[in-house]
């Protein structure tokens, strides 16, 4: 019993040795690699959110209103609508527009902008931009006259005066007032007007002149008849002074005469 014993402890003995070096010679299980973690990009905050609809088109506002074909054909014609993208892209200050319906433009005389030339038109279509966003409440503390892209100066006054249900604006050559808001935000706003805001610097120096006046009549004098001073010897009759002078002459003759036979 004992020697059986002994050989199935050996046998145990052996079996455990050869497991001992199979688990010794097997490579080393790697560890088990952790799942992978994705960063989400951190939530946009409201600065670095975009527009949604990016630079405000100017244009495509006065389309979708409607009654604006020609400013928006001015705007085009003379670039002014590529200046407005980098304005309001680039101020700080924004931006105020004076936009004249079709039927303001339309009260101009027939074939008034054909005769401008493309610096007046750009002056002309400048004059309605003010370079700061003006809303209906800040027209009653504004300055006075306003500047605008055309620039400032007597030849291009721009005053705008506010009243509790309008707002009045006069160039000197136009008076008009607001009648209605077509767009506003904190940056752009657009206002409706009846009549093109013409401003002196074009307008002024094409005005027809004054017809001259004609000097008054003369009124018509009555003739005053010559007088006809007489000297003294105008009275005197011309026949007794010729009758006198020839006496004269035959006597003067006769004594000379008498004078020469008695020598």
């Amino acid at each position: 019993m004992k020697p059986q014993y002994l050989l199935s402890s050996f046998s145990i003995f052996l079996l455990f040795l050869r497991c001992t070096n199979t688990f010794a010679q097997s490579p080393a299980a790697a560890p088990a690699q952790a799942p992978a973690v994705v960063a989400s990009p951190p939530a946009a905050t409201p600065t670095q959110a975009a527009a949604p609809h990016g630079i405000t088109n100017v244009t495509k506002i006065l389309e979708k209103a409607g009654h604006f074909t020609i400013f928006i054909r001015l705007l085009r014609s003379t670039q002014e609508e590529n200046h407005l993208f980098s304005a309001l892209n680039d101020s700080s200050t924004g931006l105020t527009i004076f936009a004249p319906t079709d039927s303001a433009f339309s009260e101009l005389k027939s074939g008034t902008l054909n005769t401008l030339s493309d610096g007046d038109k750009s002056e002309l279509v400048k004059f309605h931009l003010v370079p700061t966003f003006l809303s209906t409440s800040q027209f009653q503390t504004v300055s006075n006259p306003l500047g605008t892209w055309a620039g400032t100066g007597s030849r291009l006054p721009l005053n705008v005066t506010s009243y509790p249900n309008s707002v009045n604006i006069t160039t000197g050559l136009t008076n008009t007032s607001l009648s209605g808001t077509v767009y506003t935000d904190n940056q752009l706003a657009i206002y409706k007007i009846e009549k093109v805001l013409l401003p002196k610097d074009i307008f002024a120096s094409n005005a027809p002149a004054p017809a001259p006046v004609a000097p008054a009549p003369e009124k018509p004098t009555k003739a005053v008849p010559a007088v006809t001073v007489e000297s003294p010897a105008a009275s005197v009759d011309i026949s007794s002074a010729l009758i006198f002078t020839h006496n004269l002459l035959v006597g003067s003759v006769g004594l000379l005469a008498s004078a020469m036979f008695s020598l």
